[in-house]
């Protein structure tokens, strides 16, 4: 109680001792020295005489004049016609009287000036502004020391646009000017009364450099600003014009006494001299009464809870007797000291609180580990750990990662991290204790039994894939409720971003694609009839196929997956896919078999040789590519759809091939696809004629073509006996309609290349 009665006592004592500190602390002039000239304080280094001035330059003139209304007492820098207002030592600053230039329709026409020459002193750029005030008025604002030159041009015929308080440039402009100018220039003009509808609302112009604040636009300045012929303007001073480590190295001349410290001033023509901090009075001064004093900060404001002691510039604080602590407010304050007892107690107390923690700290792992263990049970660990076993000299193609492990790879699964979010979880980047660079696919939602069935899916697809075009699997971590799959890293992102125009404007080349189509065909070829046990991507779209540094093509994504049956050709499940790549024939009957990867497969030819996303909601012709490429194709339109980027004469045949197999590959009837395997054929097919050099021109109905490419059109069976062309037979049921289209594209495909576009 007695702390906070004292407390408040301080508190009331602060607001009466603040007004006495602050007269205090007013500038004070030399011994002997008038102190005022009318209003104005004249503070040392300026003066009223030249014994009271440091220098000529700080000499103010102050006159006496007798008018119509009395006698008028005016302070004018020296040298100058200049009237002072105000003189600050803390800021150095003069406050002066300025006036304003104005040129009117009814007077003589020319251009009016305004010279102002400060001599010592440099007007402040950050606290003044150059203003002009008219609605058919010029004037520029001129450094007479260098070519700086800056002003407004204003014209408007019309006082119903003007915004009152505000000098938004329409009848009233403002603008700055650089810092260190010391002379200066107004220059006004106008059009010499151009519009006559102007001059009866403004009859003049205006300009003139006024003090921040000091002029508020109203659009009656307009037709009358005479009442304001003057405005205040801030000035900047210094001592000296040199800097503080100059003007240190000769003592004699040093302006700072005693207590007070140097600064450069702001507009960079000298230094300036302020009191210490603790300290108040003025720092020019060496007297013990006028310089820099001691302020008692016990009678002012301060941070003592309980008693202040003065010391010089500065003060301290202490504490009633058996109380402890530094006794500022904001610090320790004052605390009344702990009984042995009360440390004893908290000695106890910390000791019981450490045992109960570590406890707890004990228990929480022992159920940590035993919630990983049942993960592990729960996620078929036991089964994946006798699987491994039965690996024997391929151990290394699945391990069993520790939770902690990828903890640490990923920096705790951090947001940094996330390279993107999948259908079935979100994948990280993570780097592991051997610096190999991997992508940890963790589930979004946990507790998804749907999710915990796709990973455990995609570590039963993955683990039985060897292909260098599939991405591989290094492993799993099973001890988190939904098990995490850790593949290898593919660092060129999708196949979707090197082909949107939109994403990438630097575009895969026709050879590139071709190949990453073929690669792509390969492996799923591969999981249709190479694996072990045949295996249903299920998911085949650009985005699921991601490229190496090299834009080898990796097939990813196998969460959507399933694995056929040797004696089964389709399995029935839920239908499962991306908008776009569906198959149509899978999504009607829910049967899924092989054909389904084919179409989706034609989908990415199709993106491959145009450009274009599956789904396109803003296209104008049809949203969905397949259709609409389908469409075209049946127009004979084809140019219209294929990618610009890579479209060449010398890729138009195999454009061509290309985009009627991605035909055949999208039909809505399964039955008439091709199967991985033939178009994976067709594809090298087309490459391994494009790698001989003694294939040109003509040359494509070659021997050697129509052996590569015939092959492949007997395997459909449909080829009429006999055919020669190999292309065309690959076909299979193609139309004469069909064919003399494939010859009215060629057309059009060169007619558009020679064309230019």
């Amino acid at each position: 109680m007695v702390l906070m009665n004292a407390l408040h006592l301080k508190l009331a004592l602060l607001v009466c001792t603040t007004a006495a500190a602050a007269a205090a602390a007013e500038a004070q002039t030399k011994p002997g020295c008038d102190n005022k000239c009318g209003n104005v304080s004249i503070p040392y280094p300026f003066g009223t005489s030249k014994n009271c001035c440091m220098n000529e330059k700080f000499f103010v003139n102050c006159t006496t004049t007798t008018t119509s209304s009395g006698q008028a007492t005016t302070s004018l820098i020296y040298g100058t016609n200049i009237p002072v207002l105000d003189i600050s030592i803390d800021p150095p600053e003069l406050t002066v009287s300025d006036n304003v230039s104005k040129h009117c329709y009814n007077s003589k026409f020319g251009f009016r000036w305004h010279v102002i020459k400060f001599r010592n002193f440099s007007i402040s750029n950050t606290k003044n502004s150059f203003t002009v005030v008219g609605c058919d008025t010029y004037a520029y604002f001129k450094d007479l020391n260098s070519s700086f030159i800056t002003g407004c041009m204003l014209s408007c015929r019309s006082r119903t646009r003007f915004e009152e308080g505000a000098c938004s440039g329409v009848g009233c402009c403002q603008t700055n000017f650089p810092q260190a100018i010391m002379n200066y220039n107004i220059t006004l003009t106008s059009s010499i009364g151009k519009y006559k509808a102007v001059r009866d609302f403004n009859p003049c112009g205006y300009a003139f450099v006024a003090k921040e604040g000091s002029f508020n636009f109203s659009y009656r300045d307009l037709l009358d600003l005479s009442n304001r012929t003057q405005f205040p303007v801030v000035v900047d001073w210094a001592v000296a014009n040199q800097t503080c480590r100059e003007a240190q190295k000769d003592p004699s001349s040093y302006a700072c006494k005693q207590n007070s410290i140097c600064k450069g001033s702001e507009s960079g023509m000298g230094y300036y001299c302020v009191c210490k901090e603790g300290f108040r009075g003025n720092p020019y001064l060496s007297s013990p009464d006028l310089g820099c004093k001691d302020i008692n900060e016990c009678d002012v404001k301060n941070r003592c809870s309980w008693r202040c002691h003065n010391v010089e510039g500065n003060y301290t604080c202490s504490c009633p007797p058996g109380y402890r602590g530094d006794g500022y407010i904001d610090g320790s304050g004052c605390k009344f000291p702990l009984m042995q007892i009360s440390l004893g107690i908290s000695v106890a107390f910390l000791f019981v609180f450490t045992f109960v923690s570590t406890l707890c700290w004990g228990h929480k792992q022992r159920s940590l580990k035993r919630l990983r263990r049942m993960y592990f049970e729960h996620n078929g660990g036991n089964y994946m750990l006798q699987q491994i076993y039965l690996q024997q000299g391929h151990t290394d193609r699945t391990k069993i990662f520790s939770e902690d492990e990828l903890k640490i790879a990923t920096n705790n699964f951090d947001e940094s991290r996330i390279l993107g979010h999948g259908g079935q979880g979100t994948v990280y980047k993570g780097i592991l204790s051997d610096n190999r660079h991997v992508a940890i696919k963790k589930s979004r939602i946990s507790g998804n039994h749907r999710q915990i069935k796709d990973f455990i899916n995609e570590v039963a697809v993955l683990s039985q894939i060897n292909h260098r075009n599939v991405v591989k699997l290094f492993g799993c971590c099973l001890e988190t409720e939904v098990p995490l799959l850790v593949y290898e890293f593919v660092d060129n992102g999708t196949l979707l971003e090197h082909i949107d125009p939109l994403k990438n404007k630097n575009s895969l080349s026709w050879e590139t694609r071709l190949r990453i189509a073929a690669e792509t065909a390969g492996a799923i070829s591969y999981l249709h009839s190479a694996a072990s046990i045949p295996i249903i991507h299920r998911d085949i779209k650009s985005t699921n196929i991601l490229l190496d540094h090299n834009h080898r093509a990796k097939v990813s994504d196998f969460g959507a997956s399933r694995l056929v049956p040797l004696d089964e050709t389709q399995i029935t499940t839920v239908v499962q896919g991306t908008l776009g790549y569906l198959d149509p024939e899978y999504l009607l009957t829910g049967q899924l078999n092989e054909k389904s990867d084919v179409y989706s497969f034609g989908v990415v030819l199709v993106e491959l040789i145009t450009g274009n996303k599956a789904v396109e909601f803003n296209r104008p012709e049809e949203r969905n590519l397949a259709m609409h490429f389908t469409s075209l194709m049946r127009e004979d339109n084809l140019w219209k759809i294929l990618d610009k980027r890579v479209l060449d004469v010398k890729n138009a045949e195999q454009l061509k091939e290309v985009a009627f197999l991605a035909r055949r590959c999208i039909r809505v009837n399964g039955e008439e696809r091709p199967t991985m395997k033939e178009v994976a054929m067709e594809l090298e097919g087309l490459i391994a004629v494009k790698r001989h050099p003694w294939v040109k021109g003509e040359d494509m109905m070659s021997e050697v073509c129509e052996y590569l490419l015939g092959h492949v059109a007997s395997s459909y069976g449909n080829a009429p006996a006999g055919t020669s062309a190999g292309y065309n037979g690959g076909y299979g049921n193609a139309s004469a309609d069909t064919l003399a289209g494939y010859d009215s594209i060629q057309k059009q495909m060169e007619f558009e290349i020679a064309d230019g576009r």
